[in-house]
């Protein structure tokens, strides 16, 4: 039985619980705490669950009682548990299930999986495709938390994590960064040199689900990995260390989230949450450290503290390189999205010179569900990009007709220091929509932008004045 034929006979099992209103993301959140104890009885890790709370014991209860005994389960493993890791993966537990007979019905169905064919390697990347099916949910609104596969496996491959780094993801989502990363390590370095001087990873995510899914992912990946729960733009973030790589996707939106207090250590507190992040981000990098981040076009050319933000970048780091990424690859509609490669130097002379810009946007195929973006479409930008880290390998200038550009540090100066640069005629530009569906997604990024305005403007009056005494 194929990796895939046993992902798909565990994602059929989900059509038990759609009569309930179940979505998959709420699925796969709750196939965490059934998966994880199936597993472990087959990879041998069964030890570190204590008896009578095992897989064993869940699948020969009788389906009278089933859910309570399950529920049961939960809270012991979430509290009593001596490993840290498993009782992450089972803190604040909460049920999709409300019919014990739908609980046994799949549980009998993951017994019933020939497991023994997916190996002791295959259970993370088994656990990835059930993590990648649930991204397509968009009714859940769970793609927010997912990027590509195939633009976290490009940026991993251009950032070149390597043995002894700490990788960090402050946005870490369902993991898919540090797993790859992992992944990349692994098959870059020999297994004598992995073992002797292991990566370790560091994640922040503020929703519970899923953290949780993170979780499950590391583990069943072999990671050394800690993910807080928390807000990594408030003091949550004092668990952090100084990364060797940070690499994140900020979810998108225009508001911070709660209405917990930024860190006193972001120098241009805004009420949009990418500007945070990025500020997060550059002051969270080792010396000589390198970072890769996903952000939406309003960051390029927001003025006020967006452009203080940006200066204060280019002058702390070598932000070397942007890519400009086509539309359509998100789960949300009209999302216009770069990649912006930045490393904080050693010396101040070493900060920003040169900023070269891929545009992978203008002209490019539709991308979407049935056309998704693949790893091979990335293929010209890494070509452009060099093999080194830092954006030091040499490059090529292709001029005004070409994708890839170079823009001098005075030159982005006299733009007000707008990054959002833009040089190829777009034949598909929004004076040109004619379809229905690009139409709706053009008034969308319009409305979008004016509400972010709207939502600063009425954060700055909500705040409390203060009367002198």
């Amino acid at each position: 039985m194929k990796q895939d034929t046993i992902i798909q006979k565990i994602w059929s099992l989900c059509n038990i619980l759609r009569g309930d209103g179940i979505t998959y993301y709420q699925y796969v959140s709750e196939l965490s705490y059934l998966l994880f104890l199936k597993i472990a009885q087959e990879n041998g890790s069964e030890k570190l669950i204590p008896e009578g709370f095992r897989w064993a014991d869940l699948a020969a209860h009788d389906e009278e009682g089933l859910l309570g005994f399950y529920q049961e389960m939960l809270t012991h493993l979430g509290a009593s548990v001596e490993n840290e890791v498993i009782k992450a993966i089972y803190a604040f537990p909460t049920t999709v299930f409300s019919h014990s007979e739908n609980l046994k019905a799949v549980i009998d169905g993951i017994s019933r999986i020939e497991w023994h064919q997916v190996g002791k390697d295959g259970f993370g990347d088994l656990y990835s495709g059930l993590i990648d099916k649930s991204a397509q949910d968009t009714r859940s609104g769970a793609g927010q938390y997912f990027t590509p596969r195939s633009l976290v496996e490009a940026i991993i491959r251009l950032i070149q994590p390597t043995v002894g780094e700490l990788i960090q993801d402050p946005a870490t989502g369902s993991g898919g960064f540090l797993v790859a990363a992992d992944s990349y390590i692994r098959r870059t370095v020999s297994q004598k040199s992995y073992q002797t001087n292991p990566p370790k990873y560091q994640g922040v995510e503020i929703e519970k689900n899923t953290r949780r899914i993170c979780l499950m992912n590391t583990f069943l990946h072999g990671l050394d990995a800690n993910i807080i729960y928390g807000d990594a733009l408030t003091d949550d973030a004092a668990e952090l260390d100084a990364a060797d790589v940070i690499v994140a996707n900020p979810p998108f939106g225009n508001k911070a989230g709660s209405k917990r207090p930024l860190r006193k250590d972001i120098p241009f507190p805004n009420s949009n949450k990418q500007l945070a992040f990025l500020q997060h981000i550059y002051l969270g990098l080792k010396d000589g450290g390198r970072a890769a981040v996903v952000l939406p076009d309003n960051i390029l050319f927001e003025d006020g503290a967006g452009r203080a933000i940006r200066n204060e970048l280019m002058q702390q780091c070598d932000l070397h390189t942007i890519l400009r990424l086509p539309t359509g690859i998100f789960y949300a509609v009209g999302v216009k999205t770069n990649v912006l490669f930045f490393s904080k130097r050693n010396k101040a002379s070493e900060n920003t010179k040169d900023v070269w810009i891929y545009d992978m946007r203008t002209n490019m195929p539709k991308f979407g569900k049935t056309s998704p973006l693949e790893l091979k479409h990335f293929d010209d930008f890494i070509a452009c990009f060099g093999d080194d880290p830092y954006g030091k390998a040499p490059r090529q200038d292709q001029g005004v007709d070409g994708r890839f550009r170079r823009f001098s540090r005075e030159n982005i100066a006299k733009r007000n220091d707008n990054l959002n640069i833009k040089w190829l005629r777009d034949e598909n530009s929004d004076d040109d929509l004619v379809e229905l569906e690009d139409i709706t997604a053009a008034i969308f990024r319009h409305l979008n932008s004016a509400l972010s305005e709207i939502e600063a403007v009425t954060d700055e009056l909500a705040a409390p004045l203060e009367v002198e005494k």
